[in-house]
């Protein structure tokens, strides 16, 4: 049997396997697993897979698999759920904690609340715009670019990001939309596609249709960091932003061109798995 705990951050549910004193699922059978348990009606049911390891560059390492097998570079809302376990498992404390990811190390701070909430924030890095780092076909930017009918700025903010802003959120046809921008060839790789709503300098509201999850989430790390990010470059935000997400909202703040988000994360349970793949 193999133990999980299930763990959210603002919706976005994740499947953490805790691998930090050795290998419970092999490397081989990750995507697989991944595969089969992110299924909500044949497995567990989550966003993606965690897999938390010790690590000789950092405090823990981290590893996603999404639903459809592949592996993502990082994750917002997943940094938030495998510091919150590492806390609370003994494995950091509170204070100052570095994660090495696919997309490379991130520092991250957490601090407990007055009622002992925990607040984590993590240094999301620089978003990176020329179109190499996206990756984008071309040079240059990818800043207000007609595509399938919609304006498209695209960003790394660790994974890709395709942004574009609308007037009305909720009269969006998000998988009609997304999905042209997500598969077009303008992103080799692929890309995750926000539309956002600006209701003020300071807070806006998005949607995410994910790569790998092939859906729209309740929330999206990455995706409130990069429309933020887009959002401040085209002068319609300042450089702090509250974002709405379905599932609950992050703060976001710019400085010196690094993008830092603030959010939490909480444990929903714990259980096994009876297959042993």
């Amino acid at each position: 049997m193999i133990p999980f705990t299930k763990l959210q951050g603002n919706g976005n549910d994740f499947i953490l396997i805790d691998e930090y004193h050795g290998t419970v699922v092999t490397d081989e059978n990750k995507a697989d697993f991944a595969s089969t348990q992110c299924n909500r009606r044949l497995g567990v049911g989550a966003d993606g897979v965690l897999f938390l390891s010790n690590n000789r560059f950092a405090d823990i390492g981290m590893r996603l698999f999404q639903p459809d097998g592949t592996e993502a570079e990082m994750c917002g809302n997943g940094i938030c759920c495998i510091v919150k376990y590492a806390v609370d498992a003994g494995y950091v404390q509170i204070g100052k904690v570095s994660v090495n990811t696919l997309s490379g190390i991130l520092d991250v701070r957490t601090q407990h609340t007055k009622n002992r909430h925990l607040l984590i924030t993590v240094n999301m890095g620089k978003p990176l715009y020329d179109r190499p780092s996206i990756p984008a076909v071309g040079g240059g930017e990818l800043i207000n670019h007609e595509l399938h009918g919609f304006t498209v700025s695209a960003v790394n903010t660790g994974v890709p990001h395709a942004v574009v802003f609308t007037k009305d959120l909720k009269a969006v046809s998000l998988l009609e939309a997304a999905t042209k921008i997500r598969y077009d060839s303008l992103f080799p790789n692929g890309t995750n596609v926000d539309f956002v709503e600006v209701q003020s300098p300071d807070e806006i509201s998005i949607r995410t249709y994910e790569r790998g999850v092939e859906a729209e989430t309740l929330s999206c790390g990455t995706g409130s960091v990069a429309s933020a990010s887009v959002a401040n470059r085209l002068k319609k935000t300042g450089d702090k932003v509250l974002v709405h997400t379905m599932g609950g909202q992050l703060r976001i703040a710019l400085e010196n061109d690094t993008a830092y988000m603030e959010g939490s994360a909480e444990t929903v349970f714990k259980g096994e798995i009876l297959t042993t793949t």
